[in-house]
This record gives structure tokens, sequence and C-alpha cells, in this order.
């Protein structure tokens, strides 16, 4: 029985173990906390992920590796990689934790991206300013996610100033760096999900609609409401990357519509959260088929079942019975314990009109108390 490694223990390794369970799969989980909610349904070896004895452990008892968030120690990967296979490959994995990299590599496969610039210094960040142009954003160039590690900066005075940016991220600047994007009025960010095989096949799920609340994503709409060209770009976009990193495994590219063109924002090395709805919505789940791609196995088909939208749970699992009872829903609890800004569950809505998903969404939402949350998603869906 073949038994597949997971670097990080949260609800994505979580899911993949519960996904990898019908093709008869072992998993074995890492993670630095003793009470990671993957070890709720796979074995679990708490240890550092740069401590060798804890990896060479790891190593023994497993056939493949992979991981289920992106700031896993790159080098790690890599000294793993050179006692089992490792998907996506290290030079991947490390690329991508890199924003300035990450926004390079975009630039250099031709894929559009907002004007950005490397920041070292006070001085450096005017530099910056100057070439990108305002309203721009400093970033962390490692370590950020969900909208941590941000500094939105305006024209004019107050608290959004190139001063107050560098007090907030300053003192990173030498230590995971500092990049300097310019801000980008988009009309809706949309994330292609796409898978990789061993083989090279490449398959994407239907492009999603994305909406989030502090940074964090609050709502998922497969399939996004696009024309048939802009979706093909986007495709496109994803296949590049995933042929120019010799990528295995599932990934989502995030990308921002302004006007008829799209700018990639960013790349997750791994299942994400936006393809969740996979789940119930399609012939076969990111989860599963990122299994599928890491083992070698054939790719499932990514064609959807009807219509889908995903809702996060953020700080603490509403009552789930609106959703239980709600023909069409489905209830996912992380098994985490609540707390601000954690994700902690989320549902998936799929029916098979537009017309059903937006009733079936706004009674859960009433029910829920949560009309805000669903509210985008229903007028999207309610436009001509």
């Amino acid at each position: 029985m073949t038994t597949v490694g997971i670097l990080g223990g949260g609800q994505l390794a979580r899911m993949l173990a519960l996904s990898g369970a019908p093709l008869g799969l072992r998993f074995l989980v890492m993670d630095t906390q003793p009470d990671a909610c993957a070890g709720q349904f796979a074995p679990l070896l708490v240890g550092d992920y740069r401590d060798e004895a804890a990896l060479a452990e790891f190593a023994s008892k497993i056939d493949v590796a992979t991981f289920d968030f992106e700031n896993v120690p790159a080098e790690s990967a890599k000294w793993l990689s050179e006692r089992v296979p490792v998907f996506p490959n290290p030079r991947a994995l490390g690329l991508i934790q890199d924003r300035l990299a990450e926004k390079t590599l975009f630039r250099d496969t031709g894929i559009p991206v907002p004007a950005f610039a490397d920041v070292t210094s006070r001085e450096g960040l005017d530099a910056a300013i100057a070439q990108v142009g305002m309203p721009c954003i400093l970033k962390t160039r490692r370590l950020g996610y969900d909208g941590k590690g941000q500094f939105r900066i305006r024209p004019g005075t107050g608290e959004a100033t190139a001063d107050a940016a560098w007090a907030a991220l300053g003192a990173q600047a030498q230590t995971v760096g500092l990049i300097l994007e310019a801000f980008v009025p988009f009309e809706r960010e949309l994330s292609v999900v796409a898978v990789r095989g061993r083989d090279g096949e490449f398959r994407t799920w239907p492009l999603t609609e994305n909406w989030h609340v502090d940074g964090v994503l609050s709502a998922s709409l497969a399939p996004a409401r696009v024309d048939d060209a802009l979706a093909a770009t986007a495709f496109d976009y994803a296949r590049r990357l995933a042929g120019e990193l010799d990528y295995v495994g599932v990934f989502a590219l995030e990308l921002f519509q302004h006007g008829g063109d799209l700018l990639a924002n960013e790349l997750a090395p791994r299942v994400h959260n936006s393809g969740h709805w996979s789940h119930e919505g399609a012939e076969t789940s990111q989860f599963q088929n990122h299994l599928r791609a890491v083992l070698g196995r054939p790719l499932g088909a990514t064609t959807m079942r009807g219509h889908a939208c995903m809702l996060n749970w953020i700080g603490e699992l509403p009552d789930p019975d609106p959703v239980l009872r709600a023909a069409g829903a489905h209830w996912h609890d992380y098994g985490k314990s609540s707390r601000p800004g954690r994700k902690v569950g989320h549902a998936t809505v799929r029916t098979d009109s537009v017309t059903g998903l937006a009733q079936v969404l706004e009674r859960v939402g009433a029910e829920l108390g949560r009309d805000a949350q669903v509210a985008p998603v229903i007028a999207r869906l309610r436009e001509g």
C-alpha cells in the first residue's frame, strides 16, 4: 500500500487524506504542532521542518511527499527530494515563495503583471514609488498570505504614507525582503485551479470568481460568469507556468480582471481555497486529482456538475443546520478551535441552475445571518 507524506497538517492535508481513502492510500503528516487538524485522520509526526532527524524519519515511512502550504522551507523539500520523490518540485516551491521571483517569472513568461520593484531601503522605497506610482502596496517578499505582510500606500498625507509603510514593514527588508506593487483597481478577482500530471497532462477546472474580506477569501463562484475568450486566456497563462516550472500537482493562479485584461497576482503551489467547491461541484475534486498527479496515476475529469459556490467560515463556525437542511448544500468542519481570522470550515452549495444556486444561497445566508457574505455572489448570478 502506498503511503503519501504531507508536510503541513492543516485543513488542506486533512482534505487530501480524506480524498485519498477511496484510492486505498495511507498518509503520514508532518507538522510542527501536535494538535494539527489533519492528525485527526492520519498519523502525525511532530517535528521542525528543518530538523534533518525528523525529516529522515518522515522519509523512511513514505513513498512520495507533497505539502499543504507554501511556506515549507524549500531547502527541506530539496533535502527530502534526494531520498523520496517530492511533488511539486522544490525549485517551483522555492521560486514561488519569493514574490519578486514570482512576479519576474510571470513577466518573463509573457503574463501581464502590475508594475513592481524590489525595495531594500527607505530611500529605495521612495524610488520604487516614483517608478510604480500611487496607490501601491508594500509587501514582504516571503511568508505573507491571506493579506498579512502588506501595507497600502495612498497619495497625500495621513496613515497611508511611505513613512507609515516603512515603519510597519521596513524592519523586514533585510530578512524576508520587500517588494512594491502597483495597486490594481480590478473589477473582479479570478482564479484558475489546474493540475498537471507527471507525464505532462494538463487540466483545469472552470474559471472561478472570488470575493475577499480583510484579505481572506470569503466566497468563490464556479463557473465564473466571464466570456470564453477571457477564460481561454487565463487557462493559457496557467498552462505556460505549469510547463515552465515542470510542475506536478494542483496549483492556483490568482488573476485580476481589469477591463478586458488579466493581470497575474500570485501562484499558490498547492490545492487551494478557491477550489474547495470541486468536492461536490466537479467530476473529480482538486484533492483527489492532486494525489493522482503526484502518484503518476491518470487524472480525473475536471468538468463541473452544474453551478457551485463555496462559503468560507472564518473565526468560528456558524450553525450547521441551515446548510444541512438546504438541498444541494454541503458542510465541511475542519476540526479546529475558534480563533479570529482562522479558517475553520466551509460550505459548498451545488445546483443544476444559476437561478437555483441564487435561491439556495439567499435562503442559507438569511438563516445564518450571513446576507452580506452571499450578497455579491447572488448579485453576480442575477446579472443579465
